[in-house]
């Protein structure tokens, strides 16, 4: 009798352990939900975002519905895309382009066109860093150009797997009507799952994925966004895009996407699209910087325990 009523105490023990461990684990997962949710219902605008640490396969998305403006965070998958044609041989990155001054044109962001006013041949390679590393719009308008328009971008995002992403624009047409720029959407999650491929080196080859990630990682704009909160010299792989103000003073798209490799050498992948706010750039800003120093914050506590 005694030896049953041992036998039924460690039972018991042992079933109340294991319910305590699994309920203090989803309680502490649902620390960076609880925390996210807070920021963007504190943000007077839309907010979505998607974010998953590679290695422990933990994601969590927040407002993924929805059809975000992208603006210049599709210059990644346009980057993508362009790279699938070098890994088959249609170019290679030594491949000589010729920007004349047709290609640069006035009144939108080039540092391409501030470097080379009167034109420029340049190799390939040159042309997807600026279009990638500094967002330089008439450099994304050329790569369009070479491989046959958006929707052939659009296209081969969505052979690959990615279909929660839409690409029919080009910088030029967005320019022109403010409209145009809301036919470029993204998905949040579509994003990840598209960084993620890159981590992954799943579709391109190891000497394109790693320019790509070495360009992405060389991003100049938006320091304040994902980077922004995070300790100096954390290496980020990213693309940001943003749409400017209108004449309401809305903000269409401050966005930004990326990889982020956490002190112990796990990764955390991180999309945050900001819509349709009438905040300035830096509370734009700081919504992101602060999605992202929570999911760091989380990612990097949660290790040590």
């Amino acid at each position: 009798m005694v030896f049953k009523k041992l036998l039924s105490f460690l039972i018991l023990s042992a079933l109340y352990i294991t319910a305590f461990k699994a309920n203090n684990i989803s309680a502490q997962e649902n620390v960076l939900k609880i925390k996210i949710d807070g920021i963007i219902k504190s943000a007077n605008c839309n907010v979505g975002a998607a974010i998953r640490c590679i290695e422990d396969n933990e994601t969590y998305l927040f407002n993924d519905s929805v059809h975000y403006p992208m603006q210049s965070v599709f210059k990644f998958p346009l980057a993508f895309a362009v790279l699938d044609r070098v890994d088959k041989g249609q170019f290679t990155l030594d491949k000589i382009i010729s920007m004349d001054r047709n290609d640069l044109l006035p009144g939108t962001w080039s540092p391409l066109r501030d470097k080379y006013p009167g034109g420029a041949d340049i190799p390939l390679s040159e042309l997807i860093s600026y279009t990638v590393s500094q967002s330089d719009n008439n450099g994304c308008d050329k790569l369009f150009q070479l491989i046959g328009g958006p929707l052939e971008v659009n296209a081969y995002i969505h052979k690959i797997g990615i279909s929660g992403i839409n690409i029919t624009a080009d910088e030029k047409a967005m320019h022109q009507d403010w409209n145009v720029q809301f036919k470029n959407w993204c998905e949040p999650s579509a994003m990840l799952g598209l960084l993620e491929k890159l981590h992954n080196g799943t579709y391109l080859s190891k000497s394109s994925n790693d320019f790509l990630m070495k360009i992405m990682t060389e991003t100049t704009t938006g320091p304040k966004r994902i980077k922004g909160l995070l300790p100096e010299g954390t290496i980020v792989a990213h693309k940001t895009g943003s749409s400017g103000e209108n004449e309401e003073g809305i903000a269409a798209a401050t966005n930004d996407a990326g990889i982020i490799t956490l002190p112990d050498g796990r990764h955390i992948i991180i999309v945050v699209f900001v819509s349709m706010s009438r905040d300035n750039e830096y509370a734009r800003d700081e919504i992101i910087a602060n999605i992202s120093k929570a999911a760091w914050d989380y990612f990097v506590s949660k290790n040590k325990k």
